[in-house]
């Protein structure tokens, strides 16, 4: 939709819009979700500077993830970055469709920031997933400071969109998706294309 003058995506699910179902196949409840791919700056290994965020499934279509906020991540003197943190939710978001074995990427992100979130610090993500309805997926996160219990610092309603895999291949750089089509590991390769823009 981006490039487009079609009206913004709404972030309420519309009358209609139907609950979410979590996946046969899904991962179990507790189950750490792994990085969708190495290079990705949200949750893949390969990447030094990246947020290295770890997400588990949780019940129903939702999950929990933490990432620790380091000195690559900072805006203001010794403070999370507000568009890492925003990066954050999205990766947790973005996760809920493993839960749901759709690919689907970001078509609206709002986030509101509450509170500061020092450098050190362990932020505690909580998604899950509202509605569906046709394509467009409904969800929501917060993240919270201070253990999983503690005060809310960020929180965001997304809405994503379901593609075919054809979305990547038509856009991505041509090295890396030969690469990623080409891995031996057919749950790493399906989920290499599961929640990029």
């Amino acid at each position: 939709m981006s490039g487009t003058d079609e009206p913004r995506t709404r972030l309420t699910p519309p009358e209609g819009a139907a609950a979410p179902v979590r996946h046969p196949d899904a991962p179990a409840p507790g189950e750490l979700l792994g990085a969708h791919y190495d290079r990705c700056f949200g949750c893949g290994e390969g990447q030094p500077h990246g947020l290295h965020l770890e997400a588990r499934a949780g019940e129903g279509v939702s999950v929990r993830a933490e990432f620790t906020v380091k000195e690559a991540h900072q805006g203001a003197p010794g403070l999370a970055h507000g568009g890492v943190l925003a990066t954050a939710l999205d990766e947790t978001l973005g996760s809920l469709n493993w839960l749901l074995r759709v690919i689907a990427v970001t078509g609206r992100l709002e986030t509101d920031f509450l509170r500061p979130v020092p450098l050190g610090t362990v932020l505690h993500l909580d998604a899950r997933v509202t509605a569906v309805h046709g394509r467009k997926i409904y969800s929501t996160a917060v993240g919270r400071i201070g253990g999983p219990d503690g005060p809310v610092a960020v929180r965001a309603d997304a809405v994503f969109i379901e593609v075919k895999v054809d979305h990547f291949i038509d856009n991505g750089r041509s090295e890396e998706i030969r690469a990623a089509m080409e891995d031996p590991d057919q749950i790493r390769r399906a989920r290499a294309f599961e929640v990029n823009p």
